[in-house]
């Protein structure tokens, strides 16, 4: 089976976060270095949000406010949805589609181990396919032989 776990050993399992008493433009300066769309929010090992490109585009940019005067507490979505990471990549679809996030922090244990995001979920699902169509077109090749 497919699992969160699987993605995270692929991708690897780092986690970018950052403070939430930290301005905003230090917090984007931070996803452009690590090319991510969001970060966890936290205060040493606990989870206390998530800070996307869509929180500041809607809470910053489109209200006119300044990046350099507001911290990330300020705009970050508290409300934070999480996985397992033994769940399934077809749950997880599932909660990303239902939820409307397009990032879910891996939580085993009370720690966050890592971070998906739906372009993580969806190149396991072609890598996957690819698998399925290959095995498909070998079993072909075999019968016509």
């Amino acid at each position: 089976m497919n699992t969160v776990r699987h993605i995270l050993e692929v991708k690897g399992f780092d986690v970018w976060a950052i403070s939430p008493n930290v301005v905003v433009l230090e917090a984007l300066r931070l996803m452009a270095e690590k090319d991510v769309g969001a970060l966890l929010v936290m205060e040493g090992e606990k989870l206390l949000g998530v800070l996307s490109e869509r929180d500041y585009a809607r809470k910053v940019v489109l209200q006119g406010r300044a990046s350099k005067e507001i911290t990330v507490r300020e705009i970050m979505t508290e409300k934070v949805f999480s996985v397992h990471p033994d769940q399934t990549v077809h749950e997880v679809m599932t909660l990303m589609t239902e939820k409307r996030v397009r990032h879910l922090p891996v939580v085993e244990d009370d720690r966050v181990i890592g971070m998906i995001s739906i372009g993580d979920v969806l190149r396991n699902v072609i890598y996957l396919q690819k698998q399925t169509i290959r095995g498909l077109e070998d079993l072909i090749l075999s019968i016509g032989k």
